[in-house]
């Protein structure tokens, strides 16, 4: 039997059996906690290589930062009533660690947990062998979105409970269950076929929960049904193209457009201003100057923005996010 439980990490230590490690502790006689970190540092997931594996534990350990905790439970084994050995989640256990020892802001004195009473030699290496040499792959967005609105709809797990378990923000949280059940309640009915069924565009059904986005549609006079139809007819598309549609459809001819071209022509009528020409520019040289204006943004204009979140500069901001996080998680995965 296990049970999920938030252990406490001073009673919990770290497995020296742990097969991506071995290499470096098998020719000692006492392995240290401190020295099994510094294998992991070195062998957290990668291609082998060491720029590759330092760069994995980096994001790793900036993930769990950023979202407060981890999603994925540590697999524990309980030693005796004091003391618990790490099955599975040696790296995450020792950012844990860390972020307590280093003050950062968050809760680091417990760790979500699947605890195991007793686990015999061939179950334990079952649990080794999944996870080292099958590895863990990353959930997709609309797979988290459903196991969130499982855990709020079906477990009836407060807010503050899931985050707990799961990390995040409040609304990013609802943000994601809002848009699963959108998807589930006006895209799916739409389609032919569950084969039809396309987890790749649920993007749009979380830019559609921005209120002037939803607000945009429903005023004029369109449905959440015809929201769907438009994502799978690719009319959306790119599906950042989504939080344009309030001047979208508040431009008359753009509008024509979009119903029958998309939206990326439809934005052709609504980008006006004579734009210089940056070609001869290259990328290192646009990133400078688009640095240095970003970090001279005062106060009062990011309030301006705030304010206007359909703007053309926000929208560009925004789209030039979502090219940069791909981008770079590209070259932190290639390492």
């Amino acid at each position: 039997m296990s049970r999920l439980e938030h252990i406490e990490i001073e009673k919990i230590d770290l497995d020296v059996n742990n097969p991506r490690i071995a290499q470096f502790v098998e020719f000692y006689e006492d392995v240290t906690n401190d020295a099994i970190k510094l294998a992991l540092q070195h062998t957290s997931a990668g291609d082998g290589s060491t720029s590759s594996n330092s760069s994995t534990f980096v994001s790793l350990r900036e993930s769990i930062r950023t979202q407060k905790g981890i999603i994925n439970p540590i697999i524990l084994l309980r030693k005796d009533s004091e003391r618990y050995l790490v099955i599975e989640g040696n790296t995450r256990l020792s950012i844990y660690q860390d972020f307590k020892k280093q003050n950062v802001e968050g809760d680091w004195s417990r760790i979500p947990s699947i605890v195991y009473d007793s686990l015999g030699e061939k179950n334990i290496e079952a649990i080794r062998l999944q996870a080292h040499l099958v590895g863990p792959r990353d959930w997709d967005a609309y797979s988290k979105a459903k196991y969130l609105n499982y855990l709020r709809n079906c477990e009836h797990l407060t807010l503050s409970e899931i985050i707990d378990f799961c990390g995040g923000k409040k609304q990013d949280v609802l943000k994601y269950i809002d848009a699963y059940n959108d998807m589930e309640t006006y895209y799916r009915p739409i389609l032919g076929s569950d084969d039809q069924f396309d987890i790749s565009r649920f993007s749009a059904f979380v830019e559609l929960q921005q209120k002037p986005v939803k607000d945009a549609v429903i005023a004029s006079g369109f449905t959440l049904s015809d929201f769907s139809a438009w994502v799978h007819k690719g009319l959306l598309s790119p599906l950042n193209t989504v939080r344009s549609l309030k001047s979208i459809l508040g431009h008359t001819k753009a509008k024509e457009v979009f119903l029958q071209r998309g939206a990326k022509e439809a934005l052709k009528l609504l980008d006006t201003s004579p734009a210089p020409d940056l070609n001869a520019y290259t990328i290192e040289q646009l990133a400078k100057v688009l640095y240095n204006k970003i970090t001279q943004l005062t106060y009062d204009e990011i309030k301006e923005m705030r304010r206007n979140p359909e703007s053309e500069k926000v929208r560009i901001l925004l789209d030039l996010k979502d090219e940069l996080t791909d981008i770079c998680n590209d070259i932190i995965k290639e390492g």
